[in-house]
């Protein structure tokens, strides 16, 4: 892009902006109202979450993963669990399958309804003027594009590849869970824009209400956890249900081996693929546990997108991206 001023600005968005989706700072360089380049700097939120998984049994762990994604934090307990059940080879009850993929989805749709529905009725009348400024002002279609290849060579995953023209979903490639006893469709679109972003997902959402309705309607009975694995640990830990250990001392909790194996684990997260590999060392730590967070993945393309743009559409491709820098920090 050719510049057209000797001295260029630079400004420093964020970290402690509303509008940066967290703690995310964006250097960017600008030649008037043209980007002409932007850094993301990351690291405001990292809390160790890795390191800290590594010296936690699965069961420990559980609350921290919660501050991955906080706005589908039912995933990611989900595929904390997903890792060592295939690992150690434990066989999931089909009731409890579909006890998780309804907490899932019940948990990404109450964000993105209820936290937002008082404000629709509290702002409508407002929104009739906002239309006029919308229509004279902001730009969504024709903002960000990204192309079938780009998504693939960057190894972009979620709305951002299915927005581009690739109709990719691991709930239909991998065959996890019960999703394959479902009727749904993959959404998609071909423009790879803001705005077709923006129509994955909200037609994901109403994918995900015709889910939930099936899995309420066809949930089987039956035991909804493995208690062979219980059964396993009493056997060989009998100390561990006597009355003083469990009520008086301060030890840690009966837990299952780790086999000495490796694996990666990945499920179809509301923003992308979130994925684990784990390493197990015959313990009840994991050896090695790396978290594949799909908001991390996706934000790498900002500066590409951002260049050659205006400052204001920043704020547009950025919320486009959809992150969340609890996991992108981690």
């Amino acid at each position: 892009m050719p510049v057209t001023r000797k001295d260029l600005m630079i400004v420093n968005m964020g970290p402690h902006h509303p509008s940066m989706h967290g703690v995310l700072r964006l250097v960017v360089t600008l030649d008037g109202e043209d980007v002409i380049d932007c850094e993301p700097i990351l690291g405001y939120l990292h809390r160790g979450m890795e390191k800290i998984a590594e010296n936690r049994t699965i069961i420990q762990y559980l609350p921290y993963v919660t501050r991955w994604d906080y706005l589908a934090t039912m995933f990611t307990e989900a595929i904390t669990v997903n890792g060592p059940e295939r690992l150690g080879n434990i066989q999931v009850p089909k009731r409890a399958s579909y006890i998780r993929l309804l907490i899932c989805y019940g948990s990404a749709l109450s964000w993105q309804i209820f936290a937002q529905t008082p404000f629709f009725y509290i702002f409508r009348e407002r929104e009739l003027v906002y239309d006029l400024f919308e229509a004279a002002t902001e730009r969504v279609e024709g903002v960000g594009i990204i192309g079938r290849d780009e998504v693939i060579n960057w190894g972009l995953s979620g709305p951002m590849l299915r927005a581009s023209g690739i109709q990719w979903d691991l709930r239909k490639i991998d065959h996890y869970e019960c999703y394959d006893e479902f009727d749904w469709e993959v959404q998609w679109q071909k423009e790879g824009d803001s705005l077709a972003r923006y129509l994955v997902r909200i037609g994901e959402m109403a994918e995900s209400i015709k889910i939930i309705q099936q899995a309420l309607e066809g949930i089987p009975g039956g035991p909804y956890e493995n208690l062979e694995i219980r059964y396993f640990d009493r056997k060989r830990y009998p100390e561990w249900h006597d009355f003083e250990y469990r009520f008086i001392s301060k030890k840690p909790s009966p837990t299952f081996e780790l086999p000495k194996q490796e694996l990666y684990v990945r499920v179809e997260a509301p923003k992308g693929e979130l994925g684990i590999f784990l390493i197990g060392d015959q313990s009840g730590f994991p050896w090695r546990w790396k978290i594949r967070p799909p908001g991390f993945i996706n934000l790498q393309i900002l500066p590409q997108l951002v260049k050659r743009m205006k400052l204001a559409d920043i704020m547009t491709i950025l919320g486009s991206i959809d992150i969340i820098m609890g996991e992108v920090d981690r």
